[in-house]
């Protein structure tokens, strides 16, 4: 395992706060990328910028033993962060890194500018102290996943796609750590479904009824049912498919006027026990049903995947083990989506593995200074068993 000072030049520290310190607000990426393709630069990567809406995406590759040598292994992750909210409740400026009590604190630290940093720092160790003897390393660097993720690692990997490569293997620096580090691997995603309801009526005076159609009242019945449904049992990975309201909007104000119209946003978080069209479907059925008059907007942002415990998976654990000593770490599908919702249609292997993730989004976020290295010395120990 790697052993400096955690002030070290070329530590994980460092490359950490320098992230930091670049306020790459979704989706400006200011100046992230271009720091870290610098130190590839110097490794000998081969650097291709694959910009797109003002997004800034970076796919950096070298290939050991021969061009283009397989196995095909991507490194993953995000420049942009979320806003910090109110600034005057953090502890400190949210885009000034600082280190208090073992903790270093700004946006990023933990989602996800420490993953990034650890692995360019592993990949720089590895090839400097232990070169591959096969494989290509690929690192695939975008600005555009807190926000739309139109523009960034699914436009990447489209453009990967109609170059016919195929990753074998990929792994997404995103905070997946539950308590300790390493004891949890995000192995699979849910799928993600969601609808702009907007159901019609007729506005009216609240002392006319029969002179006017209340949205409210038709979308009630309809609400119950779909807050109700059992949409399937789940499986062994997955849990059962969730639906969840998150915005509900009527009226115009006035405590006398019947609406014309509301308004609802619901989302399904989904495994592979349900299908995005089946379960429009069932919803258009209960809308149709109750025979209401309705518009509906659907978003579709991403399939279920799952990684079947192979070469990857295995790699990682043994990694985990030697670094952290821990066996047998957690196996995890909940949680939001991630860029490698994108990567696993390419058929790659592909697990999410950082650092602990309770300050994500957070004020305050954090990553722990004793987790950077290492973070680091995990993702060196799967790379050198992968291109062993």
């Amino acid at each position: 395992m790697y052993a400096a000072s955690p002030r070290a030049a070329g530590s994980v520290l460092e490359l950490t706060e320098a992230l930091i310190a670049r306020a790459s607000l979704t989706p400006d990426d200011a100046g992230c990328s271009a720091l870290i393709a610098e130190r590839l630069a110097r490794l000998g990567f081969a650097l291709e910028w694959l910009n797109r809406e003002g997004v800034t995406n970076l796919w950096a590759t070298r290939s050991f033993g021969a061009p283009h040598a397989a196995p095909l292994v991507i490194l993953a992750g995000h420049t942009d962060v979320v806003p910090p909210g109110p600034v005057g409740q953090w502890s400190s400026d949210p885009f000034t890194p600082t280190l208090r009590e073992g903790r270093l604190y700004g946006r990023g630290a933990a989602d996800m500018k420490s993953g990034l940093a650890a692995m360019v720092c592993a990949v720089e160790r590895l090839i400097c102290e232990q070169p591959p003897r096969r494989g290509t390393l690929a690192f695939l660097i975008t600005s555009d996943e807190e926000g739309r993720a139109q523009h960034g690692t699914r436009h990447v990997c489209t453009v990967l796609r109609e170059r016919g490569l195929k990753p074998d293997y990929a792994v997404v620096g995103e905070a997946s750590s539950l308590r300790r580090l390493g004891d949890r691997l995000v192995i699979g995603r849910r799928g993600s479904l969601g609808c702009d309801l907007r159901v019609l009526g007729r506005q009216g005076h609240v002392a006319y009824p029969e002179r006017a159609d209340n949205p409210i009242h038709r979308l009630a019945p309809v609400l119950a049912e779909l807050v109700a449904a059992r949409w399937d049992e789940g499986d062994a990975d997955f849990p059962p498919t969730s639906l969840q309201i998150s915005n509900f909007h009527a009226g115009t104000g006035a405590n006398n006027v019947i609406p014309g119209a509301a308004e609802l946003v619901f989302n399904f978080r989904y495994g592979p026990a349900s299908t995005a069209e089946g379960l429009k479907a069932r919803v258009h059925e209960v809308l149709d049903r109750h025979a209401l008059r309705y518009e509906a907007q659907w978003w579709h942002s991403g399939e279920p995947f799952l990684t079947r415990r192979a070469a990857l998976f295995e790699a990682a654990r043994a990694a985990i083990a030697e670094v952290t000593g821990l066996e047998t770490p957690q196996t995890f599908t909940g949680g939001g989506t991630s860029d490698a919702r994108f990567i696993a249609p390419l058929g790659a292997e592909v697990i999410e593995l950082g650092p602990v993730n309770d300050s994500i989004h957070k004020v305050d976020e954090y990553v722990e200074v004793a987790d950077l290295e290492p973070l680091a010395a995990i993702y060196r120990g799967i790379l050198a068993r992968l291109l062993a």
